[in-house]
């Protein structure tokens, strides 16, 4: 969240826009009723969030509810690891563009260092949350140098490196196309010096391409939504801090749930409405992203998460 957008004067929403805990639970509980057995807390950063270990806790009780991750930034995950997995947290991504403080900060403007982010996946790993995805977004001429310290660093780790080629979520991130590095060059660069085998799916709908090291040394994936899109196999709803279902990572106004939430609806209601958003939906951002004059209007990734 750029700093000169948001600043200290920046009117955030009122609490009574968000969604209560027990507001999420309930959407979460239709959803799961609707087949949906995996759920991810994304943000902006979840860690800011007030008692999230009780939402984590509401959240694994929901019957059909299999899996519940967490993508974050690191800054505040050491002290809190032991209480979400405790909570029923079962997976944990982070974030981590680089191993130097310099380029770290160029590529996502925070105010600390590396050494933190690691911290973070060392006491993930420690509270079971393993293995851990850290998610490297690869921009040409910022940190695409640290391409090969990444893959060496978490060689033989356990957890698993994803490499992602610079999107254009948002307005606020400059993205131009001659930044993206992609995915295929990316992969030419490792196997070069570590031979790389591919290896499935290992789930329908993943968005990561899978390869391993020749020589045992773990896993990598590859997120090529640039380069090759994948929105025809997309399963993926995201639902807003204030309630608004999207069926798209580049969708714009989402579809209001909070206001059937707060109208009296029931379930049944929600569900009708979720299943006609979710048969109808149309998004083909990436696919159409080459032949657009101009890109449609998006919303900010620190608003919808990954």
């Amino acid at each position: 969240m750029p700093k000169e957008v948001f600043g200290r004067d920046f009117q955030f929403l009122p609490r009574s826009e968000l969604l209560t805990f027990e507001e999420i639970v309930r959407l979460a509980r239709v959803f799961a009723r609707e087949g949906v057995s995996k759920l991810r807390i994304t943000g902006g950063e979840p860690l800011l969030r007030r008692e999230l270990e009780r939402l984590v806790d509401m959240l694994a009780r929901i019957p059909g509810i299999e899996d519940i991750a967490l993508t974050t930034n690191g800054a505040l995950l050491p002290a809190r690891a032991r209480a979400l997995a405790d909570a029923g947290l079962r997976r944990v991504t982070v974030s981590l563009d680089a191993l130097d403080d310099a380029t770290f900060g160029a590529m996502n403007d925070v105010a600390f260092p590396v050494a933190r982010v690691l911290d973070a996946i060392d006491a993930a790993a420690e509270a079971g949350l393993a293995p851990v995805k850290i998610n490297m977004v690869v921009r040409r001429g910022v940190n695409d140098h640290c391409v090969l310290p990444m893959a060496e660093r978490f060689r033989n780790s356990a957890h698993i490196l994803r490499m992602i080629e610079f999107m254009d979520v948002g307005t606020t991130n400059g993205w131009v196309r001659e930044d993206v590095v992609p995915a295929a060059e990316i992969k030419q660069r490792i196997g070069a010096i570590w031979p790389l085998r591919a290896l499935g799916p290992g789930y329908p709908g993943e968005v990561a391409s899978r390869f391993a090291y020749v020589d045992g040394g773990g896993e990598i994936g590859l997120i090529a939504s640039v380069t090759e899109p994948f929105c025809g196999g997309c399963t993926r709803a995201r639902l807003s801090a204030d309630g608004r279902l999207h069926t798209c990572l580049f969708g714009a106004a989402g579809h209001d749930l909070r206001a059937l939430l707060r109208d009296g609806a029931g379930d049944e209601e929600i569900a009708a409405r979720v299943r006609a958003i979710w048969t109808a939906r149309a998004d083909r951002y990436s696919e159409l992203r080459a032949s657009r004059a101009s890109p449609p209007p998006r919303v900010e990734m620190s608003y919808i998460g990954g």
